[in-house]
């Protein structure tokens, strides 16, 4: 009989990767991220351990959104006062801060706990093509 691999922290090596979200979907391109992040890539992935690596994001500026989505889907909060619900249409969202939608849509797709906060700490995202992250010999493409 074989026993379930569990990764441990030494066994985690953590590799840097670069991807260019010029004209790329929203979504399709948070659900890569989301699994490189996870780790479900590697064949050590434990979903107990943060198994992922590092991901930079470049040109999050021009990253597509598909129909009528700019116009039509928004984004919501609350400020914590009363009548305090908050909406911006995603044109709007995405002309005042390119790295938020993406980091939102990742967000959204990884677990709603420290793990997943953590995980999350991985995620570099630049709303053109420059990042200072040269020095970690990031691969491009996921």
């Amino acid at each position: 009989m074989q026993a379930t691999y569990s990764a441990r922290p030494a066994d985690i090596e953590r590799k840097w990767h670069v991807v260019d979200a010029d004209g790329e979907v929203l979504g399709r391109l948070a659900s890569r991220v989301a699994m490189v992040l996870r780790g479900k890539h590697k064949a050590m992935y434990t979903p107990s351990m943060d198994t992922g690596d590092y991901v930079v994001v470049v040109n999050a500026a021009k990253v597509a959104l598909t129909g009528r989505k700019l116009d039509r889907k928004f984004h919501y909060w609350h400020t914590g006062y009363m009548d305090g619900l908050k909406t911006m249409p995603y044109r709007e969202f995405l002309a005042k801060d390119p790295t938020g939608v993406v980091r939102l849509a990742v967000r959204g797709m990884l677990p709603k706990t420290p793990l997943g906060r953590a995980m999350l700490r991985k995620l570099k995202v630049y709303a053109g093509p420059e990042h200072p992250h040269q020095a970690q010999q990031p691969v491009s493409g996921l």
